[in-house]
């Protein structure tokens, strides 16, 4: 058997071990870890790549169209305020608000996009030590036969 026929049967049976049902309840009857009755997420590195790439295109998206009214705005509660109306501090208000809820969403879309990085090539790391793991020892077994 070649490296390549023991590797595709190692991730297939993998795969088969680590399938995930969602929406329903497990056919073994249980769930969870640890047992080998229950099943684990499988990663995709394609599909973190695209979701963390979705979250860096809002970011972008946020920071640029987000902050677009802000400068109005505050002039706007300036303006009111000067001219002693009470609408200015409310619009003030909303000015704040509105700026500290998209720091927070900003921060929040700058994370999942740095995490999702992150685990693509973690996970590309992982991969590429297990295929040289499991490459040595096929070596070892070819000269063991």
């Amino acid at each position: 058997m070649t490296f390549e026929q023991e590797w595709a049967e190692l991730r297939a049976a993998a795969a088969d071990r680590t399938a995930m049902q969602t929406n329903s309840i497990p056919a073994e009857g249980g769930g969870g870890g640890g047992g080998g009755g229950g099943k684990d997420l499988v990663v995709n590195r394609d599909d973190l790549g695209a979701i963390g790439n979705d979250a860096y295109d809002l970011l972008g998206r946020l920071q640029k169209e987000g902050d677009i009214a802000r400068a109005s705005t505050f002039d706007a509660a300036t303006a009111l305020t000067t001219g002693n109306f009470v609408s200015g501090s409310a619009v003030l208000k909303v000015h704040d608000f509105w700026q500290t809820h998209l720091r927070t969403l900003l921060d929040a879309c700058a994370q999942i996009s740095n995490h999702l990085d992150y685990s693509k090539a973690q996970h590309a790391k992982d991969e590429a030590k297990i295929q040289g793991d499991l490459t040595r020892i096929s070596v070892l077994s070819e000269y063991m036969k």
